[in-house]
């Protein structure tokens, strides 16, 4: 008996290990729109609501363009460099004359890099869209999926999943490849509950099979294998990290707080902070290195703020730090200025991880702007 009993607990640890290391499966999936009135926005949040359904898979909006619309104002941005980061991707978007929405398409139209690196092939996705009167919508959402098809994504329909239950006296967006809701059509409220319920099963079938599959999709580089990098939102790095960036410093002369040039900006402070200089003078008379350095973070902290004005309030933009220049107010005999050009450093590879590693150079000089101890100037590549 006791041999049986050491043989069935045996089979029993066989059998539920394979299942937790299946409960512990996490999954990030983004769920990316173009939203005009906000109608798709409300077909996402419930996408989203789906998502979350399922332990371990977690949702995150974005959107493909800015935009002054209430609902959507504050939603990050996306680029496109971080579409491969994620383990699925539900796609949304209004109906413009059967097709996707120009803003959608213009980001689309981005991904040609990922096309030839093959990133996006074997990478769960779906799609719902927002129509105005529902003609069209079926030729609309076929047009997104040839898009993705092109990537070779892994293309989750609906199916006739929940269709039982839908009320047939009510036009509704029930289509087999993806939920739709027709916003002008009838004067109720939309989406509709059916609608909405449509979605979030819709989302959970997505992350259901985004968590399958995730550890097992190979991410490619050309016809080279690469490891997958953990996406990192740049807004919830600072949240955690408990990094406040300052309100923006005012320009005192005929210049620019920074200058964009194509894909890079360009951006020089001092230790300013709430229009004063952090520890004024010079290394070795009037301050000490403990007091540069901390002028020296609060410099890149206002960096960090102009530069977040330069990206539209959005730094997961910043595709890399490239450059660092640090000037310090020091005697002529002093040596250390790296070690002081270090906080800098640490503080912008804190907030952006491998993007933020740099090229840098440091040097002394016998004054420097309103007696500030520090100056930098940096240059960053930005979508």
């Amino acid at each position: 008996m006791k041999q049986v009993a050491l043989f069935l607990l045996g089979t029993f640890f066989t059998l539920v290990t394979p299942i937790s290391k299946a409960q512990n499966k996490q999954a990030t999936i983004l769920v990316l729109i173009d939203s005009d009135q906000g109608n798709t926005y409300k077909l996402a949040e419930e996408i989203v609501a789906g998502i979350n359904q399922q332990q371990g898979a977690k949702a995150i909006i974005k959107k493909v363009k800015s935009s002054d619309t209430a609902l959507l104002k504050d939603i990050p941005t996306a680029t496109v460099s971080e579409l491969p980061t994620y383990d699925g991707i539900a796609f949304g978007s209004p109906v413009y004359f059967g097709n996707i929405s120009t803003g959608m398409s213009a980001f689309l139209a981005q991904t040609v890099d990922l096309w030839t690196q093959r990133a996006l092939e074997e990478l769960p996705a779906t799609v719902f869209m927002s129509g105005g009167s529902g003609a069209a919508n079926e030729l609309a959402l076929q047009a997104f999926w040839n898009t993705l098809a092109v990537h070779g994504m892994l293309l989750i329909p609906n199916g006739i999943a929940g269709f039982d239950t839908v009320d047939k006296t009510v036009v509704q967006g029930h289509s087999v490849l993806g939920i739709t809701s027709p916003a002008s059509v009838a004067p109720i409220a939309r989406p509709t509950q059916d609608e909405r319920r449509l979605a979030q099963i819709q989302g959970e079938k997505l992350a259901r099979l985004a968590l399958a599959l995730q550890g097992n999709r190979p991410q490619h580089q050309g016809d080279t294998v690469i490891n997958s990098v953990e996406h990192v939102d740049v807004n919830r790095i600072l949240q955690e990290k408990k990094i406040i960036l300052p309100s923006l410093p005012k320009a005192v002369g005929n210049y620019e707080l920074f200058v964009r040039s194509g894909n890079l900006v360009f951006i020089n402070q001092v230790a300013l902070q709430n229009g004063k200089i952090v520890n004024p003078g010079k290394l070795g008379v009037e301050v000490n290195e403990a007091q540069v350095k901390a002028a020296t973070e609060a410099t890149m902290l206002n960096v960090l703020s102009i530069l977040k004005e330069a990206v539209g309030g959005d730094l997961n933009k910043v595709k890399r730090c490239v450059q660092l220049i640090g000037s310090f107010n020091t005697v002529d005999t002093y040596t250390q200025h790296a070690a002081l050009m270090n906080p800098a450093s640490d503080l912008v590879v804190a907030v952006f991880g491998e993007k933020g590693k740099h090229t840098r150079n440091t040097g002394g000089a016998s004054s420097l702007p309103l007696g500030s101890s520090v100056s930098i100037q940096a240059v960053f590549e930005v979508e």
